[in-house]
C-alpha cells in the first residue's frame, strides 16, 4: 500500500491591499448571497436573488456585478486558474438564470459569489488553485460577453413585444 505524504502548507503572507480587497469582496459576496434570512428557515439569500426575481433584467444586473467582483478579483493577483474557474461560476449561473423560476431556486442554493470569494481565499491563503490557463480564461471571458449579450438582446426582445403589445392595447 502506497502512502501519499501530504504537502506542507506554505506561509502565505498577503499585501495590506489584498487583505483589503478580500475583506472587501467577502463583504460583497455576504450582501449578494447570503445577507437575509426566510424566517423559520435556514435559506439564506442576498440581493442576487431579490434582484434575480426580475425575469432576465435582474439575471443581467446580477451578471454585471458578479462579473465586476471578477475583475477586482483579477486584477488582485489572481491566477489564471482562479480567473477561470470564477468566471465558470459566473457563466453557470447567469445561464441557469435565464429559465424563470429554476433560475431563482438555482441563486439560493448556488451562491456563485460566494464560491468565488471561497476560490480566491484558497488560492491567496493556502497557495491552490495555480497555473495560468490563459486560453481557457479567454474562452470563458468570451463566453461570458457572449451571454451578456444575449441576455440583453432577450431583454430588449421582451421589452419590445411589451411595448408593441401596449400600444396595440390603446
Amino acid at each position: 500500500m502506497r502512502l501519499r505524504k501530504k504537502k506542507e502548507a506554505a506561509l502565505i503572507v498577503l499585501t495590506a491591499q489584498q487583505e483589503r480587497n478580500l475583506f472587501w469582496l467577502d463583504r460583497t459576496a455576504d450582501w449578494l448571497d447570503n445577507r437575509f434570512r426566510i424566517p423559520g428557515t435556514k435559506v439564506r439569500f442576498g440581493l442576487d436573488a431579490v434582484v434575480g426575481v426580475v425575469p432576465y433584467a435582474g439575471d443581467v444586473a446580477g451578471f454585471v456585478v458578479s462579473g465586476f467582483l471578477v475583475v477586482v478579483m483579477a486584477r488582485s493577483g489572481a491566477s489564471g486558474m482562479v480567473g477561470l474557474k470564477m468566471a465558470g461560476n459566473i457563466l453557470l449561473d447567469a445561464v441557469v438564470g435565464i429559465f424563470p423560476i429554476l433560475g431563482d431556486w438555482f441563486d439560493l442554493r448556488y451562491k456563485a459569489n460566494t464560491r468565488n470569494v471561497r476560490l480566491l481565499q484558497q488560492h491567496y491563503r493556502e497557495g491552490r488553485h495555480r497555473g495560468s490557463g490563459r486560453w481557457a480564461v479567454l474562452l470563458i471571458l468570451l463566453a461570458l460577453a457572449g451571454s451578456l449579450w444575449l441576455m440583453v438582446f432577450v431583454v430588449a426582445q421582451v421589452v419590445g413585444w411589451l411595448w408593441q403589445q401596449l400600444v396595440a392595447a390603446f
